[in-house]
């Protein structure tokens, strides 16, 4: 500034001598920047920093817009994602809030469980008889005690053909009495708390009790009358004769939609069958619970020995209701039968997410030498969830199988309880149980020819607006997650829950750390 203002002086005085003071001002902006230049030199050069690529942005990112995805942008959603390797967790949406789990409360069954027996448990249920045995003929009954197996005659234990033998084998050819089927040593088989009533008609809406057989379910074929109009005719299978059934179903047009339902409408000892089948049609077969399995089984049992050739003179019975009750205590045991492992029985139950083994396998938390009810399973239970260091406002559990909306979950349980389960080797009976993409289960037809397929093993949670998935996946760099996702309340059909659940999980198997 101070050459510019000896120039303009000089200018203003002399201004012949003007070419001399631009090369004066000239000489002071070269001066100048030279001073400049070598300040700047001495100085280091300013760099920005900048700042290393967040490889979980673009993973939330992708999952926050499935969760806005038509069907389901209207729903309550839950994700948690935790790195089994580093500990971090790679996505939170929702971690602590409750939502209805539905069957993957299933997984919290069966953990609680194998932590309070252990997985070489074996249910016991005992044939024994209440009189002497002469020449062959029983005079006395047969008595059944049940301790809650769960899996006789179904997917996870074996049929009743050693029962029968074991009863020929002690000689017996008649038994002049009665089969009565004791269900004492567990809660008196009911719904649980909040159970839709239109459920119980279906096999998931079996109940549970000390005895049970083929998963406390048979078939009914609804075969068309001989016109529209006409009522069908209703038949059963030879060992469930005694299941009373009501029949409010009609022969429709011919080529009609078959259609037809069950209802153990509330208060009601039979069972309706409802729903239309065209004329000319094939029979319709409709899978359905049983009513009450204590009598169920009892009935079964003496069919079974009927066929086998053994005449039983007496009928079969509910031990409850019977009027004068065998003599337990004088009773000889003719047979026990073991059940299979707590980890075979384990897989049937969490692949094919049967409700009657979750509802068995919870009542095993109850302490010790405490009558096994549901609220002393949920009571071993919340004991076991405290010692896992998981909060009690974390969970509201009512029932072992999910079938209640009362259940309420926050995903971070979930979570917790896989955590706690993890076996790296996947040989463990946890992790074999478990379902897995494509392949088996619950999980076969889904999420085939992608990352998914063979690498994500989950538990399935499905109800009326409500899906879950919680289970493992690895990464496409091998690193192991243990993820919960829970949708409640969409908007849309099922499939487009499902999809999006779909969605994440392969997301989270293509998922790298990597740049």
């Amino acid at each position: 500034m101070r050459c510019q203002a000896a120039c303009e002086s000089k200018v203003k005085g002399q201004r012949s001598k003007a070419q001399q003071c631009w090369f004066t001002f000239a000489y002071c902006l070269l001066t100048f920047d030279l001073v400049l230049s070598a300040a700047c030199a001495r100085a280091p050069a300013a760099v920005t920093p900048t700042r290393p690529a967040d490889s979980l942005q673009p993973l939330r990112d992708d999952i926050t817009a499935i969760t806005t995805m038509p069907g389901v942008r209207r729903a309550a959603w839950g994700i948690l994602v935790q790195s089994l390797d580093r500990g971090d967790r790679l996505v939170a949406l929702n971690p602590g809030t409750l939502l209805v789990p539905a069957s993957t409360v299933k997984l919290v069954s069966l953990a609680s469980a194998a932590d309070a027996v252990g997985w070489d448990f074996r249910y016991e249920t005992t044939v024994s008889a209440t009189g002497a045995i002469v020449d062959g003929i029983l005079h006395g009954d047969l008595l059944i005690t049940g301790s809650g197996d769960p899996s006789i005659a179904g997917r996870g234990g074996a049929d009743l053909t050693s029962w029968v033998a074991a009863i020929q084998t002690r000689g017996i050819r008649r038994v002049d009495g009665r089969v009565v089927a004791d269900d004492d040593r567990v809660e008196e088989p009911r719904p649980q708390l909040a159970w839709a009533w239109d459920d119980l008609g279906y096999p998931t809406g079996a109940t549970f009790g000390a005895l049970n057989l083929a998963e406390n379910q048979i078939t009914v074929t609804v075969t068309p009358g001989g016109s529209p109009g006409d009522s069908p005719v209703l038949g059963v299978e030879p060992q469930a004769a005694s299941r009373p059934l009501r029949n409010r179903a009609v022969t429709a047009a011919p080529e009609s939609t078959p259609f037809v339902w069950p209802e153990q409408r509330p208060g009601e000892p039979f069972l309706t069958v409802a729903g239309s089948v065209p004329a000319g049609g094939m029979p319709v077969r409709l899978r359905v619970a049983v009513g009450n399995p204590t009598f169920w089984f009892a009935a079964a049992f003496r069919h079974a020995l009927v066929s086998a050739g053994i005449d039983v003179t007496g009928y079969a019975y509910d031990l409850d209701d019977l009027g004068r009750s065998p003599e337990r205590d004088a009773a000889t045991v003719l047979y026990t039968y073991r059940s299979p492992t707590l980890a075979e029985i384990a897989q049937p139950m969490m692949k094919e997410s049967i409700n009657l083994y979750g509802e068995a396998v919870l009542r095993l938390n109850a302490a010790k030498g405490v009558f096994p009810t549901n609220d002393a399973a949920l009571d071993g239970l919340r004991m076991r969830m405290r010692g896992w260091g998981i909060a009690d406002d974390a969970w509201q559990i009512v029932d072992g199988s999910g079938l209640s909306r009362r259940n309420a979950v926050a995903p971070e349980v979930l979570v917790s309880v896989l955590q706690r389960m993890y076996d790296p080797s996947g040989r463990s009976p946890w992790m074999t149980a478990l379902p897995i993409a494509g392949r088996d289960g619950t999980l076969e037809t889904r999420m085939r020819g992608t990352p998914g397929e063979g690498n994500v093993r989950a538990k399935t949670g499905t109800m009326s607006n409500v899906r879950s998935l919680a289970g493992y996946v690895r990464t496409r760099d091998g690193e192991t997650l243990a993820f919960a996702v829970m949708v409640d309340g969409f908007e849309g059909p099922g499939a487009a829950a499902v999809d999006a659940i779909d969605r994440i999980a392969v997301r989270l198997a293509s998922f790298s750390r990597r740049p």
